[in-house]
């Protein structure tokens, strides 16, 4: 027979509709049927994936034009200049292979971001059967804000590109020509505009550690100095260009985002000690168990015939 809790559960849970039109209210499926339910959901994700990188594969020049502007920012006295070209933002390739698979690259990488909110809806369409309504708002809150600081340290990373380039080119012994390749000056982009997005997901790891009662605003509070030297060494190590302008764009709005993600974990311890003290037993926390009528019955064996009723 169900329980109460499981029939709350029940009704917290959206349900499954399994193929055939049959429909599993509690949310439940067999093993098999998951197993079909990833491959369709996967095999979805990739037509997106591919039909995205189609259109990347037309607007490349475009696409390829945006990629290298950091690189034509700088002055042209960095630059190699091609004999009879009278042009100086030039990169350069080293095999007759390297502009197809240059062209393949960017096509893919812009069919996964073309067709993002596609395969992403492919994988919240997996998951989202499986979680309470609770975990649903919290997957909302935490996907809407991971793409937009996702987005905003990837400009960042755009615009610090030009100045980690003009320094490591600096770096380059006078009389040394400089000959960058293509397939080198993406890997530098990629890795700049990954390293600064992820860079940003970080105060979405502090808020997720506070609520997962891990990391409180008072141990939060005591290790502000310790936080703050890890993100600027990790942002010393993490980024590709060692100067240190680039450093700072990274780890400076980091520290501000994450002392955002210590006011929101004040206000969240806050809100869930006045929860406890609203509750009939403050010393316990909702997932306790308390012991009931033990107390009573002590004082019942003292006073009475030593016997509980």
């Amino acid at each position: 027979m169900a329980t109460q809790d499981d029939l709350g559960e029940s009704a917290d849970r959206p349900g499954l509709r399994l193929p055939g039109g049959r429909h599993n209210p509690d949310g439940s499926m067999p093993l098999m049927e998951h197993i079909r339910e990833l491959r369709n959901r996967v095999f979805k994700a990739l037509l997106f994936i591919t039909a995205g990188a189609i259109v990347g594969w037309y607007v490349y020049p475009h696409i390829w034009h945006f990629i290298e502007a950091p690189y034509c920012r700088l002055s042209l006295q960095t630059h190699v200049q091609v004999s009879g070209t009278g042009k100086g933002c030039q990169l350069f390739v080293t095999g007759i292979f390297d502009g197809l698979f240059l062209r393949l690259k960017i096509a893919i990488i812009s069919g996964v971001i073309i067709s993002g909110p596609l395969w992403l809806y492919q994988l919240w369409a997996f998951l989202a059967p499986g979680l309470y309504t609770r975990e649903r708002r919290w997957a909302y809150f935490f996907a809407g804000a991971a793409v937009p600081l996702f987005a905003l340290g990837g400009t960042i990373a755009y615009f610090a590109m030009t100045k980690g380039l003009r320094f490591l080119i600096a770096l380059i012994p006078h009389g040394v020509v400089p000959i960058i390749t293509i397939n080198t000056y993406l890997g530098y982009a990629i890795a700049m505009l990954t390293i600064f997005g992820i860079a940003f997901e970080l105060p979405l790891v502090f808020i997720l550690l506070n609520l997962a009662r891990v990391l409180t605003h008072e141990r939060f509070a005591r290790w502000r100095r310790m936080i703050i030297f890890g993100v600027f060494a990790f942002a010393a190590v993490a980024t590709p260009s060692p100067d240190p302008i680039s450093m700072l764009l990274l780890a400076v709005p980091c520290v501000l985002l994450v002392e955002l993600a210590e006011v929101f974990a004040f206000f969240n311890d806050r809100r869930r000690a006045r929860i406890l003290a609203a509750t009939p037993y403050p010393g316990l926390s909702p997932d306790e168990v308390a012991e009931f009528g033990l107390a009573a019955d002590d004082q019942t064996v003292e006073a009475g015939t030593g016997q509980p009723d």
